[in-house]
């Protein structure tokens, strides 16, 4: 294929992958997309995350000799193999700076799920670090707010909520520059399986007393009364109180249920990574150590444009091929 840049089909050595896997990496999720789709580089990054996110999940998986990458570490591997992507390598440090702080503005969207008793809600545990959020993501480029909520949840619980949501029934908060909306999910039995989709992203999943949620503030990153450490939970907490108590749960409390949170999932100490546990386990209160509080935005993209001819030409030399 013209365009990119090709070697030996010999391992790179230290676990960096070879040549031939950069480039269908490259191939696959930088040419083969539509022309629109790299016209800036916020959603060129945006595509090398995808391959990033292939690469730890499948390549890394089915050869554990491969090294694992931050995005930043696959990034400048992809730019600096790949010929159409090289000659933005100097300005490599500034897109990803400004990448991030692109993130950081995209509509967030998510669900509460409460259980039917409305004393609980799901909340999900991220792969790396200890913190327990509401299972939420970013919107895709002309994606509805209440799909992007369903397809992120699909993805992190493994349960569709589609059957449940109403469009009306949400909380939305402003971050900064970024809009968080989560839509309420009431009455789901405390039976339902979960078990997220994605690979390395959620380690737990439970279902956590709302009673137990309380912080002593509605910072963006605070703990429980059980020292639970929670990220983008307290700010929603008193909006959703006030739901519930203009709500009727459809049925009462059960005195027999556990008065600690109940895991439902939990990945194992394996490289898969996604196995269900056989039965729910009560949770004990954690204390963990505080981890660093996320960098504030960055300014705005710049404004130099990113030249898409040669990958635009690489694109049609590959589909007339």
């Amino acid at each position: 294929m013209s365009g990119i840049h090709r070697s030996s089909g010999a391992a790179l050595k230290n676990g960096l992958p070879p040549q031939e896997l950069l480039d269908d990496l490259c191939s696959r999720f930088v040419l083969n997309v539509p022309k629109e789709d790299l016209q800036s580089f916020e959603r060129i990054l945006f595509l090398v995350e995808y391959a990033h996110w292939f690469y730890e999940d499948n390549s890394v998986e089915k050869n554990p000799s491969l090294k694992s990458f931050t995005l930043k570490e696959f990034t400048s591997l992809l730019f600096n193999r790949c010929d159409v992507l090289k000659p933005y390598v100097a300005h490599l440090d500034d897109i990803f700076k400004d990448f991030t702080s692109y993130k950081v503005r995209v509509p967030v969207t998510g669900a509460i799920i409460l259980d039917e008793t409305y004393e609980r809600c799901v909340l999900v545990k991220g792969w790396k670090g200890s913190s327990w959020s509401f299972p939420r993501g970013k919107k895709s480029k002309d994606e509805e707010d209440h799909a992007c909520a369903i397809r992120e949840v699909l993805e992190e619980t493994g349960f569709d909520v589609s059957k449940f949501l109403n469009k009306d029934e949400y909380i939305e908060l402003i971050f900064g520059q970024q809009r968080v909306r989560l839509y309420i999910i009431a009455g789901v039995k405390d039976d339902t399986s979960f078990a997220p989709l994605t690979k390395k992203e959620i380690s737990e999943i439970a279902w956590q007393r709302l009673d137990e949620l309380q912080p002593a503030n509605d910072d963006v990153i605070s703990r429980g009364i059980t020292g639970l450490k929670l990220y983008m939970v307290a700010p929603f907490l008193a909006s959703l109180k006030s739901w519930i108590s203009t709500h009727q749960s459809p049925i009462a409390p059960k005195p027999d249920m556990p008065l600690k949170g109940m895991c439902v999932w939990k990945a194992k100490n394996s490289s898969t990574g996604n196995s269900s546990s056989s039965s729910p386990m009560i949770m004990e209160s954690q204390s963990t150590k505080p981890e660093p509080d996320n960098p504030a935005p960055g300014k705005s993209f710049r404004n130099f444009r990113f030249d898409t001819s040669s990958i635009l030409q690489a694109m049609e030399t590959a589909f007339s091929a």
